[in-house]
């Protein structure tokens, strides 16, 4: 059979992640976290105090690899061999990742290697530009959506669940914020592929959403094997 990609695009907190790890783990297929690879250059920018110098970062970038493991659950980020896990999470980070995301060499060298990924076949990739960029030719294309209020609201749950402490507005602007950058920014702008399934969470549970996308999911992996056998 033939090795199969599903693609997932979406603003931040319209539950891209959590789906993307749901139908991963029930397919056996590889999760490709592609905003994690925007936060490990963000947050190496943020600790070279390089954040607001785009050259700076150009040549950060250059010559730089970002790998994922993915693994029980979790996804581990490594720059060149440096383990950044754990630091990519923080609200500062958060606060300048679409800026960095901007960035057209950042973005140019990321896709690269994340298109390097996708090679070895069957895998759940999700981001800003999966759909449209890294992968166009997806067997399966997801657009995932839901208010900004929404979105708030998981964003700043999940920070409570973490302990880390910061204002709900701060969180909401944020949104707003990168919602603004991620779908103007002149090079791979957050956009709805033509062919992708669109669907608005705001008032659906993490299950209900998953198990609308599975079905589809499930028609076609069941398509692409009968087109297999004739």
């Amino acid at each position: 059979m033939s090795k199969i990609t599903i693609a997932i695009d979406g603003p931040a907190g319209s539950g891209k992640s959590t789906i993307a790890k749901m139908v991963a783990e029930r397919l056996d297929f590889t999760y490709l976290d592609t905003g994690a690879m925007y936060r490990a250059i963000t947050f190496l920018a943020l600790e070279k105090g390089i954040v607001d110098d785009e050259d700076a970062v150009n040549k950060l970038v250059d010559g730089l690899e970002v790998t994922l493991k993915y693994s029980n659950g979790f996804t581990s980020v490594f720059a060149n061999e440096r383990d950044v896990s754990e630091y990519i999470r923080s609200p500062k980070v958060n606060s300048k990742v679409s800026e960095i995301a901007a960035m057209s060499f950042v973005r140019k060298e990321l896709v690269r290697m994340q298109q390097n990924m996708g090679k070895v076949g069957d895998i759940v990739a999700e981001g800003r530009d999966t759909t449209t960029v890294v992968f166009p030719d997806a067997d399966l294309k997801v657009f995932l959506d839901a208010s900004v209020d929404v979105r708030a609201d998981r964003r700043y749950k999940e920070y409570k669940e973490k302990k880390i402490i910061i204002d709900y507005n701060d969180v909401k602007e944020n949104i707003k914020k990168r919602d603004k950058i991620d779908s103007s920014r002149k090079t791979s702008p957050l956009i709805k592929a033509e062919n992708a399934i669109y669907v608005d969470s705001s008032e659906l549970s993490v299950e209900e959403e998953f198990e609308i996308l599975f079905e589809n999911i499930k028609k076609k992996i069941n398509f692409i094997k009968s087109q297999n056998n004739q």
